[in-house]
């Protein structure tokens, strides 16, 4: 659905929302604006603030859905892979990909620095339930708890380099697809995870 005709349906706040993660994939967070959100929806820049005072505030929503969304992704993916903890573990870097290359918010935009002064206790809420979740598939692959931050961390650096390598065009001229992008990122987790001190 167009995000301008969500507009038309009266929720401006979702479609700013939606417009959001739509230019976050496909021109980034530095270019990211509010004006430019405003622009997608063919709506005056001065509508977006009856919602959101400012560029942090929208941001704000948009990394609290994307904590939330990520997570359920991650959720449904180790699923999917099945009851052996690595291979669950393993998983969520091609959940971070999909997700990632389809939204634009990976965890750049959920922690981005401009939202560490903002206090959102839904925000706060989704995004640690999110790294707990990635912390527990840690935890059930054999790492103590001290342990599985540094390995989630090296498991999101992996997906989100290829998520990256994605958006700047890198695989455009073999016509990788996403599908095979994740499939990458979650071998090299696999590795990462049956590495001693990994």
């Amino acid at each position: 659905m167009p995000a301008n005709r969500a507009y038309h349906h009266g929720d401006l706040r979702a479609a700013l929302i939606t417009a959001s993660f739509e230019l976050l994939a496909e021109a980034g967070l530095q270019r990211f604006s509010v004006a430019q959100v405003a622009r997608r929806l063919q709506v005056s820049s001065a509508a977006p603030y009856r919602h959101f005072p400012d560029r942090a505030h929208l941001l704000g929503a948009v990394s609290t859905a994307a904590a939330r969304d990520l997570r359920a992704a991650i959720v449904d993916a180790a699923e999917v892979a099945g009851p052996d903890p690595v291979d669950r573990l393993a998983a969520s870097a091609g959940a971070y990909v999909r997700y990632v290359t389809g939204t634009g918010a990976g965890l750049h935009v959920i922690f981005a620095a401009e939202l560490y002064q903002l206090h959102d206790e839904d925000r706060r809420e989704q995004t640690s339930a999110l790294m707990d979740t990635l912390r527990d598939l840690a935890t059930a692959a054999g790492r103590s708890y001290q342990e599985a931050f540094p390995l989630v961390e090296g498991i999101i650096a992996i997906a989100h380099g290829y998520s990256s390598l994605y958006a700047d065009g890198f695989f455009s001229r073999t016509g990788t697809t996403v599908d095979v992008i994740a499939g990458r990122a979650v071998e090299a987790a696999r590795t990462l995870i049956s590495t001693p001190g990994g």
